[in-house]
């Protein structure tokens, strides 16, 4: 009788979308980092243990972009990525904070923007002293980088991609413009777009998983998924995992002594 009403009235709830990964496959997706080499440590040992335990599937690691800038250890952060990437299948997507780095080398403007928004902390963790660093004009500064910043960690991040499909979902950085089909997205949306993305409400052709964005917790809106939990400021790096119609997260926590703990919360 209920049932009835509702359905006349309009008033049944929608069925929750349901996207699918490829059969056999499992994809752990890492949020910005942001210089965090701690919470990442912690995170990659938790993500190694729970694909051991999780049984055989073709298991891909997935970093959403901005590894660097704001935290304390970017050149720690790229050292392990790209190890871990040769321990076993892991893809590295471009995001806004690789651009601004890799553009600041050679052009200044692009230089002090990313010195505001992080990248102060980035030139730290190569080495260079605060005391040096403040003394140094911006072309000074620049030109100490090329030495400073070994090129095979700019080759790394020049090889970056910008999107990855997976079954049913697109992973992205910011996100996706939503007038351009997926196959027609540009870089400068991939890797900057934020509110024409937010505030879209009706579904995309994909689940859209991205970072960019920073949320208290994993915001899952259904037609997008943001998993950026703010590392550098929050403590709390965030990885979901996408595996069949199911998908879950793993979290690497610090608390206020520094002590990092992991959970896990299926969705």
């Amino acid at each position: 009788m209920l049932d009835s009403i509702r359905k006349i009235f309009g008033l049944t709830q929608p069925e929750r979308r349901v996207a699918r990964a490829p059969e056999g496959e499992r994809w752990y997706v890492i949020g910005d980092v942001h210089g965090r080499k701690d919470l990442l440590e912690a995170l990659k040992v938790a993500i190694e243990e729970d694909d051991a335990e999780a049984g055989k599937a073709d298991t891909t690691v997935v970093f959403l972009g901005d590894l660097v800038d704001r935290g304390p250890d970017s050149a720690g952060v790229i050292k392990l990525a790209r190890k871990w990437g040769k321990e076993r299948k892991v893809r590295y997507l471009a995001g806004n904070h690789e651009e601004m780095f890799l553009q600041s080398f050679d052009d200044k403007e692009v230089l002090r923007h990313f010195l505001k928004h992080g990248g102060r902390e980035t030139v730290l963790s190569y080495g260079m002293k605060r005391k040096e660093y403040n003394k140094l004009k911006v072309s000074d500064l620049q030109e100490a980088m090329h030495d400073l910043v070994p090129r095979k960690d700019r080759e790394f991040l020049e090889s970056f991609e910008e999107m990855i499909v997976v079954g049913d979902y697109v992973l992205a950085h910011a996100g996706i413009n939503p007038a351009r089909p997926i196959d027609e997205q540009k870089r400068s949306d991939l890797l900057w777009i934020r509110e024409r993305f937010l505030r879209h409400k009706e579904p995309f052709s994909h689940v859209v998983v991205h970072g960019h964005t920073i949320f208290e917790a994993v915001e899952d809106q259904e037609h997008r998924i943001g998993i950026d939990t703010g590392a550098f400021r929050t403590g709390r790096l965030t990885a979901m995992v996408i595996e069949g119609d199911r998908r879950r997260t793993i979290q690497a926590v610090a608390d206020e002594d520094g002590a990092i703990s992991i959970e896990k919360v299926d969705a």
